[in-house]
């Protein structure tokens, strides 16, 4: 890898980084909460930064920025039990979803585009919610069955923040090229 596509990858953590300390960390950060761009973020990081330890990191991130708000007001750990480490596959779907279509030849194909974020979204809520409701301790251990008739109502909220983060990265992924390309027209026809 060369140094501009170190430097690039770095960009991109960067950016994923704040935006999830923005997003994820606003309820304890900020007076202002945002939706959690977090699920958002992982598939585009799986997008373009690929591997795994990219991965590790925004996992640890997410981590970190769960148990400090937990720490600061505790009412923010009430998700933080044994359930908790449903996250890992949750966010392992995202990821993958971004690194299949970072295989694409058309990255941002808008069929592809919605399936991969449509359908990844969906299993990771799954994952979380069945984790968090067989394993939290807080539900009475029924089983599989009982626990999948828990959690549905949070799942409008759930794909459609995703969703308007993934729907405005797509916008802003396909305007880039074409805005760069005007950029470029107008300054060489200015001289």
């Amino acid at each position: 890898m060369n140094m501009s596509q170190t430097a690039k990858q770095i960009a991109i953590a960067t950016a994923i980084a704040f935006l999830m300390l923005l997003t994820r960390g606003s309820h304890v950060l900020t007076s202002v909460a945002l939706p959690d761009a977090s699920l958002a973020l992982l598939l585009i990081g799986g997008l373009y930064l690929r591997k795994a330890a990219w991965f590790g990191l925004f996992v640890v991130l997410a981590t970190a920025i769960d148990f400090g708000a937990a720490a600061v007001d505790s009412l923010q750990g009430f998700c933080l039990t044994a359930g908790y480490w449903g996250m890992l596959p949750t966010y392992a779907v995202m990821w993958l979803a971004g690194f299949w279509l970072s295989k694409q030849s058309n990255h941002f194909d808008a069929f592809k585009y919605i399936v991969a974020a449509g359908l990844s979204t969906l299993m990771a809520f799954v994952i979380s919610t069945q984790t968090y409701y067989l394993f939290s301790g807080r539900f009475p251990a029924n089983g599989v069955i009982e626990a999948m008739q828990h959690g549905w109502e949070y799942l409008p909220s759930y794909m459609g923040f995703t969703s308007m983060y993934l729907v405005a990265f797509w916008a802003l992924a396909k305007a880039l090229p074409k805005l760069s390309v005007a950029a470029k027209t107008s300054s060489s026809t200015a001289m």
